[in-house]
């Protein structure tokens, strides 16, 4: 008669046996850490096509072979989507990223009504938005949350630089054609702003809807003004058209023309013998120095084109992110944040930048001159740098600012 085996016997060989086999299953095979999810959310097919796009997902995609395939033992990945210009849409994509897709970043967010909309939506979820791409002072204002950041340009700094410049120059008088809707009245505010600061006149607006093709009418209206300059509120086609149909009616030659938020893509589309002379603020330009230049030649073989300033700066946000989730030993949004805020921002785009408590990542920004035909040297050759900016100086100051985050005691 066979001898009966007793139940703990069985369940010790059972337990061997197991851990036998999952010895044997190979490593590829074992439980793997989620990744890290960085999502870029942008136009990619729109008006910002070009400037952001597809280039920013390159450029973040660039951030994550600078840092590292890896943090705190995750795998990186990027995400992308196309938000189409529409808030609505941009809301719902971000939604499903953070509550199943597990991204805990979301970057780029062309558009202001977009980037207003996301911001709210991460400072809800607990999560982290850094805006490369969008000129409204809101996100640092009345829209600042304890987990965002105004990363590459605002509205502030790319009309003040520009409109104190020319001031100072001794062009005074100004003639303003805005963008009908509440982008271009936020442009022309703070650049009069600054204008009339600095000692400048305004002598008059005249307003075109978003898109238009005719500029006739307004510039007329700007060469009759007796204007020194013409301040260009507005951007993409819009300011490519007026910049071409400027050249035709002679203004150039007799008033100065300043743009507040062209692309290096827009003047490359324009064209050097339309828009030479034309003067505007930026906050990269490839051919700045050797960093800027080595990281614009791996971006360019990638995407066959130097990057805009936008681009430029979503590699910068990813990367000073990825930094700092490594320094907080977390992906959570309020450690993490607060180590980007504590870490100087120093790589190819900004050699030296810092996140004040309103969200603005303050750096130097340069205003800049495209230049002649005669003087580029290659295609992209396309401007020269009249003066850097200094950032304290770029941005709004925390004393006129009302984000509500910022203590009473910071703003005096």
């Amino acid at each position: 008669m066979a001898r009966a085996v007793s139940r703990p016997v069985l369940r010790s060989a059972a337990v061997l046996l197991a851990a036998a086999f999952a010895a044997a299953i190979p490593p590829a095979f074992a439980q793997q850490p989620p990744p890290l999810r960085i999502g870029v959310l942008t136009d990619m097919n729109g008006p910002y096509g070009d400037a952001a796009g597809p280039g920013s997902v390159a450029a973040a995609n660039l951030a994550v072979a600078d840092f590292g395939p890896t943090v705190l033992g995750r795998r990186i990945e990027i995400v992308a989507a196309d938000h189409q210009n529409k808030p609505d849409l941009a809301v719902s994509i971000a939604r499903e990223w953070f509550d199943t897709k597990g991204v805990d970043m979301v970057t780029d967010l062309t558009n202001s009504s977009v980037a207003i909309a996301v911001q709210a939506l991460a400072a809800e979820k607990h999560k982290i938005d850094l805006v490369t791409s969008t000129a409204t002072t809101a996100l640092t204002n009345e829209a600042c949350t304890a987990t965002s950041a105004h990363w590459t340009f605002d509205s502030y700094a790319l009309t003040a630089g520009t409109g104190r410049a020319l001031v100072e120059s001794g062009a005074k008088k100004w003639f303003f054609i805005t963008a009908d809707y509440a982008f271009g009245a936020n442009l022309q505010r703070t650049a009069a702003r600054e204008i009339e600061r600095s000692g400048g006149t305004i002598a008059g607006t005249s307003l075109a809807p978003l898109n238009t093709t005719d500029f006739a009418s307004q510039l007329i209206a700007a060469q009759a003004s007796g204007a020194d300059v013409v301040g260009l509120a507005n951007s993409g086609a819009d300011t490519a058209n007026a910049v071409k149909q400027a050249v035709e009616f002679g203004l150039t030659g007799k008033q100065k023309l300043a743009a507040f938020l062209p692309f290096l893509t827009d003047i490359k589309a324009i064209g050097l013998p339309n828009a030479r002379g034309l003067i505007l603020t930026t906050a990269f330009y490839w051919d700045r120095d050797e960093a800027s230049r080595a990281f614009s030649q791996r971006f360019e073989a990638v995407r066959k084109a130097p990057p805009t300033m936008i681009q430029a700066g979503t590699y910068s946000a990813v990367l000073h992110y990825l930094r700092a989730v490594r320094a907080a030993r977390t992906t959570d949004a309020a450690a993490v944040t607060g180590a980007m805020r504590a870490t100087r921002v120093h790589d190819a785009v900004f050699a030296d930048g810092y996140i004040r408590a309103d969200g603005r990542m303050v750096h130097d920004m340069y205003l800049v001159q495209v230049k002649t035909p005669a003087e580029s040297t290659s295609p992209w050759d396309l401007y020269k740098v009249l003066r850097t900016i200094p950032g304290e100086r770029a941005f709004q100051p925390l004393s006129e600012g009302s984000c509500r985050l910022v203590a009473a005691g910071a703003r005096s």
